[in-house]
């Protein structure tokens, strides 16, 4: 009975410490960046090769910045032991090399040579009226929630998702899709959405002014706004006649049409899928 008692701490202490360590594992890596005058706007500017960003506004006058390996980089298997390597254990390398750089209310994150072939997932939480340009190239999603200002995201192999967004956005996914909703938009500003491979689906408020322009090349445009198409196409190439009396002119193949009467423009561009055009509620 003695011996199954002490089997039985034993076995305790050795899950306590292994949670510790997990724990301390999980945790990743954590910077606090005071801006230079929390009065004032932030912009953050981002760029990954491998890995997700999610940006989140919240009521705090700091930008939070978290950066962890992703699980898969750390639980990989260990390699074929060699002679070097017999009697050793591969320890995972789980740091993310994150660097914070604060300058006039711009902060500027980064993993150290961009984070080179390893996954490094960023949360961070940022001041509400924040603008951004974010990026990565492979094995993330971008998403961005609550903010006020202008975004900027281009995801190569990926997803953005954005949501109860104040401003305007620029959006861009080679292979994926674009989730967009707006609980605001600036009415002086110009948008664009495009992505290659993936459908585009963007929600503005119901009384927002728009004259949209829209192409999807295999694909269909689909809105529950009202509308209102132009019947005619732009010019947008025209060649004098040569001396051959060839005469050329190529109109484009966007179709144009206005949303309450019109306002700044809105692209919509796509190749191979559906254009979603919604009015929020």
């Amino acid at each position: 009975m003695k011996n199954l008692i002490l089997l039985c701490l034993c076995l305790i202490v050795t899950l306590c410490a292994s949670s510790r360590l997990l724990s301390q594992t999980d945790a990743g890596d954590r910077l606090t960046v005071p801006l230079s005058d929390p009065s004032r706007p932030a912009f953050l500017k981002v760029g990954l090769i491998s890995g997700s960003i999610t940006v989140e506004g919240y009521s705090g006058k700091e930008v939070l910045v978290e950066g962890k390996t992703s699980k898969e980089d750390g639980d990989e298997e260990e390699p074929e032991k060699t002679e070097k390597t017999r009697g050793l254990h591969r320890i995972a390398n789980t740091s993310t090399g994150l660097t914070v750089e604060e300058d006039n209310n711009e902060v500027t994150v980064g993993t150290g040579a961009m984070g080179g072939s390893r996954t490094i997932n960023l949360m961070i939480k940022v001041p509400l009226r924040t603008s951004m340009k974010l990026s990565t190239i492979n094995s993330g999603v971008i998403t961005v929630s609550h903010v006020d200002g202008d975004l900027e995201a281009s995801n190569t192999n990926g997803s953005i998702v954005i949501s109860d967004a104040n401003g305007s956005a620029v959006v861009d996914a080679l292979n994926g899709n674009i989730t967009v909703s707006f609980t605001g938009v600036n009415p002086q500003k110009s948008m664009s959405f495009s992505s290659l491979n993936g459908n585009i689906d963007v929600t503005f408020p119901s009384t927002v002014k728009a004259t949209v322009k829209m192409k999807t090349e295999q694909g269909e445009i689909y809105s529950d706004f009202d509308i209102k198409m132009s019947t005619s196409a732009t010019k947008m190439e025209e060649n004098e006649r040569g001396k051959r009396g060839k005469y050329r002119v190529t109109l484009e193949k966007m179709m144009t049409g206005t949303i309450n009467g019109g306002g700044a423009e809105v692209q919509f561009k796509n190749f191979n899928g559906d254009i979603y055009i919604r009015k929020g509620k």
